[in-house]
């Protein structure tokens, strides 16, 4: 699968498109590395042009920046949930359920007659409406409890898991997937060392 060029090269299992965009906003913020691609005005507006979700004239400035942070962390804890993860908060909604309310996504058809979500010249809550259009489809198409985020508490990366059983639990078994079993096999042996009462 080629990835387009807003799409982290780091993304080892990437989602369908258009759905690989939810991920790849998701993954704005690489925990890891203490990383976050939505804390700089520039980096963060060239991002948002080239992936669609900001129309080449409109401008966003620090309170943008920050919804756009909070409804990346609302998302990421909707792909938490589908990992078993708890369900989101109320706090986790909040960005989501404001979006819904404020944004008036303006619709397009490209020459080959397929029907679009344009974030138009207005504001960047028309572009996180279109990630939450793109949420709603996977929904109904079944994609979207594929779409996970990384059980290690250090990581929850964003990814897309293929596998048959839909049991995936992490971004990449051979990082964090070997760092989450050797801590709990550390921990069991810890446990059956101890002298029981």
């Amino acid at each position: 699968m080629t990835l387009p060029a807003w799409a982290s090269p780091d993304e080892l299992k990437p989602a369908p498109e258009p759905l690989l965009l939810v991920q790849a906003f998701v993954n704005t913020r690489d925990q890891s590395l203490g990383t976050d691609l939505l804390a700089d005005a520039d980096a963060a507006r060239q991002w948002l042009r080239q992936c669609g979700l900001l129309a080449a004239e409109a401008t966003v400035g620090a309170d943008d920046l920050r919804a756009a942070r909070d409804v990346r962390e609302g998302l990421r804890a909707l792909i938490m949930c589908n990992g078993n993860g708890a369900a989101p908060t109320a706090g986790d909604l909040r960005p989501l359920q404001e979006v819904a309310r404020s944004s008036r996504p303006r619709l397009s058809v490209d020459p080959a007659g397929r029907v679009q979500v344009d974030p138009g010249p207005g504001r960047l809550a028309e572009g996180m409406a279109r990630l939450l259009l793109i949420i709603r489809d996977a929904q109904r198409d079944g994609t979207w409890p594929r779409l996970k985020a990384c059980s290690n508490s250090d990581c929850h990366w964003a990814f897309y898991d293929r596998s048959h059983s839909r049991r995936g639990a992490w971004c990449d078994m051979a990082s964090c997937g070997n760092v989450i079993k050797n801590r709990n096999l550390r921990a069991r042996r810890s446990r059956q060392r101890q002298p029981t009462a």
